[in-house]
């Protein structure tokens, strides 16, 4: 290579080299500025967030915009932040659109989630009485009623195998709970009369008695059945899901209140029997002592 392609090739390394240098300083950015912190999500402001979406929820139910309403309050249920009162009543709501629209499964599912929740849950007397959820809402409630009383037959048990006035009141039970009634009743009173030994199955038993006896609109013989537990169990009182219902609440209100008032007759007449026995013995002459013979 003679001098001048030598001097050439230099001049063009360092044309190539200035040229670099030059893009990296036009493409080089300033030090980007630190981005701002992120806000803290807190618990507290998922839980407002959670009742904002409870409350539009149940504002666009009431204007019967049922997906957008659906959406709502599953976004309300979604970090289960709501008070479980609250949650149940998203869940009711959920249930009664699930029944409108058609989707009893569903509609069935909500409700029972609203009273696994929480046990407290109930419908009003009026939501109770609707024709399209009404039924399925009280069908859910003896379910849950049975399945716990029955675990608790069980644990109490400790697992043994059933006998024949136990047998007859599961069956009754599954009676009543296809709607079938008189065939419960028939059961019912047979196991009563075959002999229940735990006097938890034979109240359990006189309570569906008088369940069915109201369903079926026989009020006289729903409140004699009411009034029968009372003298097994002076403390006995339903559950508030099972008191709610409209087939028999004033029925059991009445006999609830005749029996707390024989009650207290009872334990007013027991302590003035006491106060006079213990006042005829204080009267009463002092007997003589008879001299012993030598």
């Amino acid at each position: 290579m003679n001098i001048t392609h030598r001097a050439l090739a230099i001049a063009l390394l360092a044309f190539a080299a200035g040229c670099a240098q030059l893009q990296e300083m036009t493409t080089k950015q300033p030090d980007a500025a630190p981005k701002p912190a992120a806000p803290q999500i807190t618990e507290d402001m998922l839980r407002e967030r959670a009742k904002e979406q409870l409350t539009t929820g149940v504002r666009l139910y009431e204007q019967g915009e049922f997906d957008s309403a659906t959406k709502s309050l599953n976004g309300a249920l979604e970090h289960g932040l709501l008070a479980k009162p609250d949650q149940a009543r998203a869940r009711k709501l959920l249930a009664f659109i699930h029944c409108v629209l058609g989707r009893e499964a569903q509609c069935r599912d909500e409700f029972r989630k609203a009273f696994e929740i929480y046990p407290d849950f109930a419908l009003t007397a009026a939501e109770d009485g609707h024709p399209i959820w009404g039924p399925v809402y009280r069908n859910v409630r003896t379910q849950l009623v049975t399945e716990r009383e029955a675990a608790q037959q069980r644990r109490s048990s400790s697992l043994l195998p059933l006998n024949k006035a136990e047998q007859m009141l599961q069956d009754a039970l599954v009676k009543y709970d296809s709607g079938d009634y008189d065939a419960a009743l028939t059961m019912l009173e047979n196991a009563l009369k075959e002999g229940l030994r735990d006097k938890n199955d034979q109240i359990r038993a006189i309570k569906f008695t008088a369940f069915s006896q109201c369903l079926k609109q026989r009020y006289p013989q729903c409140k004699a059945a009411f009034l029968k537990i009372y003298e097994l169990n002076p403390d006995f009182d339903l559950t508030p899901a099972e008191a709610g219902h409209p087939s028999w609440t004033k029925t059991f209100a009445s006999a609830k209140a005749q029996a707390k008032k024989a009650q207290a007759e009872k334990a007013a007449k027991d302590a003035k029997d006491k106060e006079k026995s213990a006042k005829d013995k204080a009267a009463a002459p002092p007997t003589a002592s008879v001299p012993k013979k030598n």
